[in-house]
């Protein structure tokens, strides 16, 4: 009897640490941002509007507890979710209490993020990249 009380609480206090992860507007913004896929940490700083430093502090957060993993590709680091179930929680939220308007807004400023993954979309050179050398004979 007393260890299905004891397992009932741990249940319930894993519950209370994911809702505790979720509390957090920001965390909640790059969850949202991730929605579509995995994007660098560049991309979700032109974004948010966040300095690297305080995303990085989130992202950590997010990657511990096993809803994020990341990928390093030269210079750049990249997040994808690892548990996309997370988005049946979080849409239940946008029914209960929430409007996706600013996530629409992203969509227009997706248009001019100085990012390398979206100016190489847009066919542009990121900034800090040479370009190529046209051969002359």
């Amino acid at each position: 009897m007393e260890t299905k009380k004891i397992r009932q609480e741990s249940i319930f206090e894993a519950q209370a640490g994911l809702f505790k992860l979720l509390s957090h507007p920001a965390r909640l913004k790059i969850l949202a941002l991730l929605r579509e896929g995995e994007e660098c940490v560049c991309h979700m700083e032109a974004m948010l509007g966040y300095r690297q430093a305080y995303l990085s502090q989130q992202l950590a957060l997010l990657r511990e507890s096993g809803v994020l993993e990341m990928r390093r590709e030269g210079w750049n680091v990249y997040y994808r979710v690892a548990r996309p179930e997370i988005y049946r929680i979080l849409d239940a939220a946008y029914t209960v209490g929430g409007s996706l308007d600013e996530l629409r807004l992203w969509e227009e400023k997706k248009k001019s993020c100085e990012c390398p993954k979206c100016c190489r979309a847009r066919g542009e050179t990121p900034a800090g990249e040479d370009t190529p050398l046209a051969l002359t004979e």
